[in-house]
């Protein structure tokens, strides 16, 4: 599943780290233990003793295959269906125990060979769990055939099985349904073993009007007319899979398809009205879907037509779908065969999307691709190691995109995934990537940039550690060992390691001089490599299962560098950062040597010792360590001198580390804040699109602060420092989309920045072409990488923002409508943010989906932010009801409205009601991370708002003297 986050353009002063929440269920059904367990027996709703009191489902019966027959009503918004589900015994028992959520359960029947008898039916909503209670035992080793009758209303939330709707061109409302699983909610749309290792079979079947089509994981094998005007559609029996990856459609969609080199069959599906801009994602789809057959080097495994399905690698001809849905909390979603997506992420329009919206759509396609390897074909043990699926699927998008489509240029991206990670894993409610969760709330919580970009950051870091070709070979050998099954993370490691002893799954090893031939000379810097046999569990252990990243000191004297590991926390309670220590494998470069040196730095100290003395020496080289370095002494004045002399001796993400490692040890007191305004002032001259955004990023940050408090003077005179240092390449930009991904992208950033400030020659040029477009109704075609900050500059007045309002209400193209959208929300009219605000959660002209996000950018605008926290307080409710506790959705908008106070007022404030909410918000991490990121920020103000100023001033005397 991929998160709203990510490549969406934004304008760098609404840019957010988005964090995921966690809550911790009130108790119910009588008295807990440690552990989550009924201390006393749980009680069903018909007051008879519930036969089960564990979160977590018994290990007696596991399910082989489900036959499933759903049939919903569009009209009055509900469903029923059966489910047949065969079952296998392992120890006797009497109650069969899974998962049902808002479900009425009419009947359930136990059917073995020609008896059949009724189970009686006991409900325990607490766990979401019913039991299916059999008057005579259940003997181990046999299979049975239960039988379910179910009703339930679609879904008014975006999970389960949901109803959505979109209004046409003429104005009909079209209603759909479609559904969403993960992690805990196939449970709401039929009773099932919801738990990720309980994996089967599905035979499914849907009934539906003639006017719409259905769509699931397989591809349908026959409809039958059922009279009256129904249809009944059924679809091949699936592989053996997970619940949470089970998925059903019923629509209007049209679709364009394609056959992949391998002849797998791909389909996009949109409403007909926008399927005109599904062409680009069914050409990178196909282009993806090739280059991960070939890199995995197994056939994308799902058949197009019924084979053995439980007992092979399906080497045969697939198809895969992908769709385009109107309402959709997440960003996409890994459904096996069908993914789903929202519209933008998924459709684009060759004229009026931006190169953004390219690299955004083609990196959602390659994370949900990647997915139906790691995630579908093997799949985590349980939630505590979902890094294992996501982790996975992040670093697979850059490595598959950087080979299919060179000219995205999104290595250069990478590296700010790490940076966000960061973020929260600087924080102490942070967790390990590999954390320990009983209940649905806590799986949500999950679903963050600790599991996904940190996930993928140490994978990066250990492929650079055992070298690509090495982690290749390890990462098939998982994937064929582990096909159709769960796993831990002790799995990966096993896979990892002794990689040139092969299993038999092997295609082939490493040979010459590569990583398994043992004749390479290694040099003495390379100490990772002095043992023999590496242990990757005991290094990766250290990543995986403790929080937070490690802080590198480094000192130098002659040829002597001293390093020291602490770990990096902003907090003022120096007792959280004792007890961790990392196995970290260093890289460095130095001014004598563009060689990468390598060191395993695997105790709290160490010595490494250079062949000679150098000027200067960079650690962490491409920043492809999840690590920070401090150098000691004259380091970073050296570093400062090189940069200011010749930053390109430094490749570009050395320099965005650089600037990012800086400003983060300022946040710590290890750097004062002027040493890092010093190294800024060589962005002058820099054009490269990482250290720019980072620079921008790190600099606008400290005066989005100063927003929000009465520091106006040093307010202006920050902003104008930050458009002096960049006004010579704001200059340079041309008002059209020409030039490589990375130069279109950072033309994006920067008009927007400009004219968000009010640099005058961005302002009127937007003015002019606004006006422009503005004349000739909307007409005008507009260079879609500038679009953002021109209509930004017409949402200032009244007419423009009433003018770009309709034509987001007429506008097809989805882009084009979230560039206005988030237009709209940069206006200084207080009405209008207000009103924006209230009519995303009214959902009808604009999209409920939507709504965390233009909350989210309302609350970076100094004209909206305290409408954004007065609106998030008055419909805090109403927000649960329809996003969930737990959800990203609430805790971006906890983390993106509060993250830039910086009083002693607004953190009570905050405080106070987060505590007024007790079970309904009190608890949640969102809340943890908030309250700390508020004292971080009070902190770093009373400590360098004095160094600012006077480093301001001091840069004004120098350039009025200049």
């Amino acid at each position: 599943m991929q998160p709203i986050r990510g490549f969406i353009q934004r304008p760098l002063a609404v840019v957010v780290v988005f964090l995921l929440a966690a809550l911790t269920t009130a108790s119910a059904g009588g008295e807990k233990d440690k552990k989550g367990h009924d201390t006393d027996s749980p009680v069903a709703t018909n007051g008879q003793p519930f036969p089960w009191n564990k979160m977590r489902l018994p290990e007696t019966i596991t399910p082989l295959h489900y036959d499933l027959l759903i049939h919903p009503n569009l009209t009055s918004l509900d469903f029923t269906g059966t489910a047949k589900i065969q079952v296998e015994v392992l120890q006797q028992t009497s109650a069969i125990v899974l998962h049902s959520k808002n479900l009425q359960l009419a009947k359930a029947v136990l059917l073995e060979g020609d008896q059949r008898s009724l189970l009686q039916i006991l409900e325990y909503p607490p766990y979401e769990q019913v039991a299916l209670v059999s008057k005579r035992p259940l003997a181990a080793g046999r299979l049975y055939m239960v039988l379910v009758e179910f009703a339930a209303n679609l879904s008014e939330s975006f999970h389960g099985f949901y109803n959505s709707a979109y209004r046409s061109s003429d104005g009909e409302v079209r209603v759909l349904a479609s559904t969403q699983f993960e992690p805990t909610y196939a449970r709401a749309a039929f009773p099932c073993f919801d738990e990720p290792a309980f994996k089967a079979n599905f035979s499914i079947t849907i009934r539906r009007e003639a006017k719409h089509i259905t769509l699931s994981n397989m591809p349908k094998v026959k409809t039958v007319e059922l009279g009256g005007g129904l249809l009944e559609d059924h679809f091949d029996m699936s592989v053996k899979m997970s619940t949470y990856l089970v998925a059903f459609i019923v629509s209007d969609f049209l679709s364009v398809s394609k056959k992949s080199q391998n002849g797998v069959e791909i389909s996009v599906y949109a409403i007909p009205e926008k399927i005109d801009q599904a062409d680009f994602a069914l050409d990178a789809a196909v282009r993806l879907l090739d280059f991960y057959e070939d890199y995995f080097d197994i056939p994308y495994p799902l058949p197009k037509h019924a084979v053995n399905l439980r007992h092979c690698l399906c080497f045969c001809i697939g198809s895969t779908d992908l769709a385009a849905l109107p309402d959709f909390q997440a960003g996409a979603m890994e459904n096996w065969g069908l993914t789903t997506y929202r519209e933008s992420a998924l459709l684009f329009d060759p004229k009026k999307s931006s190169a953004s919206n390219k690299l955004g759509i083609t990196m959602v396609i390659a994370h949900e691709l990647a997915h139906q390897w790691f995630g579908n074909l093997v799949t985590m043990q349980w939630w505590n190691d979902l890094w294992l699926n996501e982790g996975f699927a992040k670093f697979m998008e850059f490595v598959s995109v950087n080979i299919t489509n060179p000219e995205l240029q999104v290595e250069d991206y990478f590296l700010g995934k790490c940076f966000e990670a960061m973020e929260v894993d600087a924080l102490s409610s942070s967790h390990p990537v590999s954390t320990q969760v009983e209940n649905p709330a806590q799986i949500l919580e999950m679903f963050d940039d600790v599991s996904y970009d940190k996930g993928a950051c140490i994978l990066n870091m250990l492929r650079d550690f055992l070298t690509p070709e090495a982690f290749k070979i390890g990462i098939i050998r998982y994937l064929r060992r582990y096909s159709y099954q769960n796993t831990r993370n002790t799995h990966l490691w096993d896979s990892l390691t002794n990689i040139c002893q092969s299993d038999g799954l092997d295609e082939g090893r490493l040979q010459g001089d590569g990583f398994c031939s043992g004749s390479k000379a290694h040099s003495g810097a390379s100490k990772w490599f002095m043992k023999d046999e590496l242990n990757v569990k005991e290094i990766m252990d250290t990543w995986t299962l403790q929080e937070g990243f490690p802080l590198i000191s480094v000192a130098v004297r002659g040829r002597e560098v001293r390093l020291h590991q602490e770990r990096y926390l902003r907090s003022d309670d120096p007792s959280q950062d004792s007890g961790f220590l990392w196995q970290v494998p260093l890289t460095y470069i130095t001014s004598n040597s563009n060689t990468v040196h390598r060191f395993l730095l695997n105790t709290k100290t160490d010595v490494l010792y250079l062949p000679e003395e150098v000027e200067w020496i960079k650690f962490n080289v491409d920043m492809s360590g999840y690590y920070i370095v401090h150098y000691e002494g004259a380091g970073w004045d050296s570093l400062i001198n090189l940069l200011q002399k010749n930053h390109t001796a430094l490749s570009s993400n050395d320099r965005a580390s650089l600037i990012n490692n800086a400003f983060q040890l300022v946040s710590i007191g290890k750097l004062p804040l002027d040493k890092a305004l010093d190294l800024s002032l060589y962005l002058q001259m820099e054009t490269e699109i990482m250290p720019v955004t980072q620079g921008l990023g790190e600099l606008v940050s400290l005066y989005k602060l100063m927003e929000k408090r009465d520091m106006e003077d040093v307010e202006n005179q920050m902003k104008g420092y930050i458009v002096n240092l960049f006004r010579t390449l704001i200059d340079q930009q041309e008002w059209s989309d020409e030039g490589t991904m990375s130069q279109r992208m950072l033309r994006s950033y920067l008009l927007m920045f400009a004219c968000v400030r009010g640099y005058q020659p961005c302002v009127q040029k937007a003015q002019q072409l606004f006006q422009r477009w503005k004349e000739s109704d909307g007409n005008m075609s507009l260079p879609s990488d500038v679009s953002m900050a021109i209509y930004s500059i017409g949402a200032q007045t009244l007419e423009g923002w009433d003018f770009l309002f309709e034509k987001y209400r007429q506008s097809l193209i989805t882009s084009v409508k979230g560039q206005i959208k988030s237009a709209l929300t940069i206006s200084p009219l207080p009405h209008k943010l207000k009103w924006i605000m209230e009519q995303s959660l009214e959902g009808d002209v604009l999209k409920t989906q939507d709504l965390p996000l233009v909350v989210i950018y309302v609350s970076k605008n100094p004209k909206g932010y305290k409408h954004a926290w007065d609106f998030l307080r008055a419909n805090w409710h109403s927000l649960v009801k329809k996003f969930e506790l737990g959800s990203s959705s609430i805790a971006n908008m906890v983390i993106g409205v509060t993250n830039q106070y910086s009083t002693r007022e607004m953190l009570l404030e905050v405080k106070a009601f987060f505590e007024s909410l007790k079970e309904n918000g009190a608890q949640l991490r969102c809340v943890q991370q908030a309250v700390e990121s508020i004292e971080e920020n009070i902190r770093w103000m009373d400590k360098n708002v004095p160094l600012l100023k006077a480093w301001l001033e001091r840069q004004g005397r120098t350039v009025t003297g200049a």
